[in-house]
């Protein structure tokens, strides 16, 4: 461990999303990186695959020929038992005796690493037997896991109000010029009403983790798994379809993400594996909100950065006739974020996801201002 001269603070970036299996929904315990560098439960993934003879990566679905030999990561235990132990440390002493919790449960949050507040490790006033001196010690362990994972994660400045957002280029991503503008939607949100829809949730479609509303426009990450009856098309994770099949003309809709820490919306055709995750298939295209002032957008597995400001409500428009696909951040006016290709030889659907490891996170299909 460092010593208490450490240096300068260290501008803490990591949140518990960084740390989730997109399978159980749950921080990370025994952590199995595969080939394509995703990771995962080693017990989920033997769940997952079973005794089958498909071993493929849930997220990007490449695959072997033969069962993985599954190794733990482990820089990414420790990391996840470091963050484990500092959440446990903010909520204070328990009020009864009992085991401490595992990794595997979030009883809290944790606002002071999640937030990028930078805490001074270098005071002489804090000793280990304080909750702040016992945080001190952790943050000073975390040190030189963040240089291994710094290329993971990368800090975006923050756009200027008076240009488009502008593609962000960096190792592991595609980049792309924005379109001339001349050639989109009218800017105004009042002008995209008259292509407006109001698409409602699919019930056959949504996964076991989430539920709907009354008036099938809100789905939420529910608290516990719900009792829908088996059906092959319903999703494996958090992700949903609508019922309407959009297959002619310009579409536009609104999703109002304020609610939700994690999401992804864009469009998917109605044979999009239900095993797969948005925007990562061929079929498939969205723009994705990561929760770490990241946002981008995603298609056949490719991100594309776009920038690190959130957007409270997205707009998507989708023009079938010319075969684009724009996203706007909605305000008093309708912001550019991203607009590319789409062809589907079949009808698309407006799709979603929500990180699953929030309860209570909530995206609404809203209705679009006149």
């Amino acid at each position: 461990m460092a010593g208490l001269d450490a240096g300068p603070a260290i501008p803490v970036w990591l949140a518990e999303d960084d740390l989730g299996c997109i399978i159980c929904h749950e921080l990370l315990a025994w952590p199995a990186t595969l080939p394509c560098g995703h990771s995962f439960c080693r017990g989920c993934l033997k769940g997952l695959w079973g005794a089958g003879r498909h071993w493929s990566c849930p997220t990007c679905r490449e695959g072997a020929a033969q069962p993985l030999q599954l190794r733990k990561n482990t820089m990414l235990q420790d990391l996840a038992d470091k963050y484990s132990l500092a959440a446990r440390e903010l909520e204070g002493p328990s009020p009864a005796p009992g085991p401490a919790p595992g990794p595997r449960r979030r009883p809290a949050q944790l606002p002071a690493l999640s937030d990028g507040v930078d805490l001074s490790l270098a005071s002489p006033k804090l000793t280990s037997s304080t909750p702040e001196g016992k945080m001190r010690d952790i943050l000073h362990d975390l040190e030189g896991i963040q240089e291994k994972l710094q290329e993971n994660f990368t800090w975006k400045e923050a756009l200027e109000e008076q240009t488009p957002v502008e593609l962000q280029e960096s190792p592991s991503s595609s980049s792309c010029p924005l379109p001339d503008r001349s050639h989109l939607a009218p800017e105004r949100t009042s002008s995209f009403a008259r292509w407006a829809i109001n698409p409602t949730f699919d019930l056959g479609s949504l996964s076991c983790s989430l539920e709907v509303s009354k008036d099938c426009r809100t789905v939420t990450v529910a608290h516990c798994p719900q009792p829908y009856p088996w059906s092959n098309d319903r999703f494996a994770s958090c992700q949903a379809l609508c019922s309407q099949a959009l297959s002619s003309g310009q579409k536009y809709w609104e999703v109002d993400t304020q609610r939700c820490s994690h999401w992804a919306v864009g469009v998917a055709c109605w044979e999009m594996r239900r095993d797969q995750i948005l925007g990562r298939t061929r079929d498939s295209w969205c723009v994705e909100w990561k929760g770490a002032s990241r946002l981008s957008a995603w298609h056949m597995a490719t991100e594309t950065v776009l920038g690190s400001d959130r957007p409270g409500v997205v707009g998507i428009w989708l023009d079938l006739e010319e075969g684009k696909l724009a996203f706007y951040s909605v305000a008093d006016q309708a912001k550019l974020l991203y607009e590319g290709p789409v062809s589907a030889s079949v009808p698309l659907h407006p799709a979603f996801w929500l990180y699953g490891l929030y309860p209570g996170n909530s995206l609404t299909i809203r209705q679009v201002n006149v």
